[in-house]
């Protein structure tokens, strides 16, 4: 093998890197979404600069602002809508805030699935200790987790916008 092919060959796998290495951070930013263990749209959003910085051109750093821009929107969808929805069922603030305490909880004592269960059961013993009536409680505790499912689910949606950017703006840097 040559000299000249060497270096073409150390220069594809230089330039595989630096696609695929953003692209599994991005990734594991999605899968941070749905399990919140790791915070999922900041993590796919680094990807994204990391990809930008080492790519170094206009290309990369507009792609990274549309990708912010991205993010901002789903970060104030999620306090729009859910949040509206919560409150129009009465759920407090506090509420969701000893949830996601006993939630956390529950992760260390049951690992994985500690952390949802601690999460709901949380919030129906506080909602519980509002109303002293179990049917109330379990109808703001469903009222709760909707709230949530949409907050994830909005962010799983940014997350996916934030990756097809990212490859359209691969692609465009070809």
């Amino acid at each position: 093998m040559t000299a000249l092919a060497v270096l073409g060959a150390a220069a594809t796998e230089t330039a595989s890197a630096t696609v695929w290495v953003p692209g599994l951070i991005i990734v594991l930013g999605l899968l941070g979404v749905v399990v919140p263990v790791i915070p999922g749209l900041i993590v796919a959003l680094g990807g994204v600069l990391v990809w930008g910085v080492d790519l170094g051109t206009t290309t990369g750093w507009i792609v990274f602002a549309i990708c912010c821009a991205l993010y901002a929107a789903a970060l104030v969808l999620q306090f729009l809508i859910p949040g509206r929805r919560m409150k129009a069922a009465g759920i407090a603030t506090s509420t969701l805030f000893i949830g996601l305490l006993v939630g956390i909880v529950g992760f260390f004592v049951v690992p994985v699935i500690g952390g949802p269960l601690g999460f709901v059961l949380g919030i129906y013993l506080v909602e519980y200790a509002h109303s002293r009536a179990g049917q109330r409680a379990w109808t703001s505790t469903k009222a709760a987790l909707r709230g949530v499912l949409h907050s994830m689910g909005i962010e799983l949606c940014a997350g996916l916008l934030i990756l097809t950017t990212w490859i359209v703006g691969v692609l465009v840097s070809r």
